[in-house]
């Protein structure tokens, strides 16, 4: 393989990335167009998103818009965009030449006509030699007769012939041939097989790299011997580890739940570029050893030869649905994100929630909550108290300080904050010079006298900075909680 950094204009590469439109976008395919996208941007080379939709009895609509949803929320532009089921007329001629080269025979047997894989169905099912030694006029006669037919490929046999290829990521791999089934080229329907419509796609396609999943790595066998017969040089690969669970069980929906799709992470408040970062840290390993990668950082650092071979664990449980280092990352990404570009982020959560606050609100509320929530769907619940006309009931003894008070200072406290705030220029270091002086006329500490004013003015002791948030909240919303908050306390009188 040519160095990545040496690549000339002639041989830039071409990666694609080919979906199937069977289900949602899985993490393991959103990792994968990632990886694809980063080697060929860092290689200034060009990426075409075809999708795979061949399959028509799996294929929906549904999940055509689940995968475009998904890859258009991560924010990665692709440069071509092919559909395959658009290119059948294509994948027949190519089948029918191989045929014609004798490098493929029709097999007429029912129990074999449409599967493409009879090695994983009836064990170390092979070929079938009454099919396989058929006399080309008996096949003739019989497919113009009508019969239907698969089209299979003749692997090569008693030749001790050896297929060998060197993946960037799991190096030299090799099988005899002799231990290859006879594969299905086109079905007994004339639909190709994905073993056909994908390397006749590739090769027209001109894919220079194929990235994709390490479940494909015993494929390749086949496909090597496809793009020989279609007369094209086979494309370099590259198989990355698998996503598995705690347990090490492969991903799955069926068996994992929605945590395995991209829209759960879109849905629960992950930043894209959070969870690009996170998934590139699943199976490869920047020089550096950071984690907390911007886009244009992993760009310039991405190769395959980092890539991992080990499978990679994404940590959950029922109880905690993300892995930590996901929702670490997406936590520091919150905290590096422009202020106006995480409003915009956020107000969507708050819509959803029933909050609709004005550009003005937005722009002061966001910095006071941007170090208190880990994920954007926390934001309601971080900042629902700047936007509620009347505050969620509260227990009373959240007024009192846990050490040195009772329900008689905390009175104490709110009465005379009363008298104070009508005179005081609601801003930060007006309210802090005020109220600590308050606090130093009562004879207390700064902190026995803020706690009974935070929890008045928020209806919790875990809150934003006391004077920030009281300068976004107004003085007349200050001044009815504080003494809405003397009505609450007189249980505790």
């Amino acid at each position: 393989m040519m160095p990545e950094e040496n690549l000339s204009p002639s041989k830039l590469p071409r990666v694609r990335f080919a979906p199937s439109p069977t289900g949602y976008l899985h993490v393991g395919g959103a990792r994968t167009f990632i990886f694809n996208w980063l080697y060929a941007r860092h290689n200034q080379g060009t990426l075409v998103l075809r999708l795979d939709d061949t399959d028509v009895e799996r294929n929906t609509e549904a999940s055509v818009q689940s995968i475009f949803e998904g890859l258009r929320w991560l924010g990665l532009s692709w440069d071509e965009e092919y559909k395959q089921s658009e290119r059948i007329p294509l994948h027949r001629q190519q089948a029918e030449a191989i045929f014609a080269r004798g490098l493929a025979y029709r097999d007429f047997t029912p129990a074999h006509a449409g599967d493409d894989n009879q090695s994983s169905a009836q064990g170390a099912w092979l070929f079938n030699p009454g099919m396989r030694e058929m006399s080309r006029e008996e096949s003739d006669r019989r497919a113009a007769a009508g019969e239907p037919f698969a089209l299979r490929y003749r692997v090569p046999r008693g030749e001790g012939r050896t297929l060998r290829f060197t993946d960037s990521v799991y190096g030299e791999q090799s099988k005899q041939a002799d231990e290859v089934e006879d594969f299905a080229l086109l079905r007994s329907d004339g639909m190709p097989t994905y073993h056909l419509a994908s390397c006749a796609d590739d090769a027209d396609l001109r894919i220079s790299h194929i990235i994709r999943g390490q479940d494909h790595l015993s494929n390749t066998f086949k496909h090597l011997l496809i793009f020989e017969a279609l007369g094209a040089s086979a494309p370099q690969f590259a198989h990355l580890p698998l996503l598995v669970a705690p347990d090490g069980a492969k991903l799955s929906k069926r068996k994992h739940g929605p945590v395995v799709s991209v829209t759960t992470y879109r849905d629960a408040g992950f930043l894209p570029q959070a969870f690009i970062n996170f998934l590139c840290l699943l199976g490869w390993s920047p020089k550096n050893d950071r984690e907390f990668l911007t886009l244009d950082e992993l760009t310039a650092a991405f190769t395959l030869e980092a890539v991992n071979r080990a499978n990679a664990v994404i940590n959950f449980t029922e109880e905690d649905p993300f892995d930590a280092k996901a929702v670490w990352l997406n936590a520091e990404h919150i905290r590096a994100l422009p202020v106006e570009r995480l409003e915009a982020s956020i107000a969507p959560f708050l819509a959803q929630a029933g909050f609709h606050p004005t550009p003005g609100q937005l722009q002061a509320v966001t910095p006071l909550i941007r170090e208190r929530i880990k994920l954007l769907g926390e934001a309601p619940a971080a900042a629902d108290f700047f936007f509620l006309d009347k505050l969620a009931p509260y227990d009373p003894a959240e007024l009192i300080p846990a050490k040195g008070g009772d329900a008689a200072m905390v009175r104490r406290v709110l009465q005379h904050t009363l008298e104070v705030l009508p005179s005081v220029s609601f801003d930060h270091d007006s309210l802090d010079q005020a109220l600590r002086a308050a606090a130093s006329s009562l004879g207390l500490k700064a902190g026995q006298a803020f706690q009974p004013i935070r929890v008045a003015v928020c209806g919790r002791k875990n809150a934003p900075p006391l004077f920030e948030t009281m300068a976004v909240l107004g003085r007349d919303i200050c001044l009815a909680r504080i003494a809405q908050a003397l009505v609450i306390l007189e249980p505790l009188n």
